[in-house]
């Protein structure tokens, strides 16, 4: 699935008022199978020069978004070996953002749950972008 360039940013009104997530999304980055191991991801990370990475599980929906503190907190865990898998670490794994939510719902719903990053999915769950907070 090829995802969606973001949408030009237009409030309905002076407050944003009428905004939905698909509006105020940023494209969604690197995609990579939950199934791979945290060393080859970081390793991903660091390449790709991007803060987080969304997970996909074996049908290509999104299955959660790691960040390169997570992964490297994980690695340096006793509980670490090289066989370790994106899938096997806790990292949030929903519920996500869909496109129609009301930007101000979607905003409010992330600072409950203190993320400054959420995907953005589709009516089937495959992931078309993120919404960030601004500080």
């Amino acid at each position: 699935m090829t995802p969606l360039p973001p949408r030009t940013r237009q409030a309905d009104s002076a407050d944003g008022a009428g905004l939905t997530a698909r509006d105020a999304m940023h494209a969604p980055g690197p995609q990579v199978d939950d199934h791979m191991m945290v060393d080859v991801a970081l390793s991903v990370l660091i390449g790709a020069r991007v803060p987080h990475l969304l997970l996909q599980d074996e049908d290509g929906r999104c299955a959660g978004l790691v960040t390169r503190a997570q992964l490297a907190a994980h690695r340096g865990g006793s509980w670490y070996n090289d066989r370790t898998r994106l899938r096997d670490i806790p990292l949030d794994r929903g519920p996500f953002t869909s496109s129609m939510a009301a930007l101000g719902e979607a905003e409010a719903a992330m600072r409950v749950r203190t993320l400054d990053v959420s995907p953005v999915i589709d009516e089937h769950g495959y992931a078309l972008g993120v919404l960030a907070l601004t500080p």
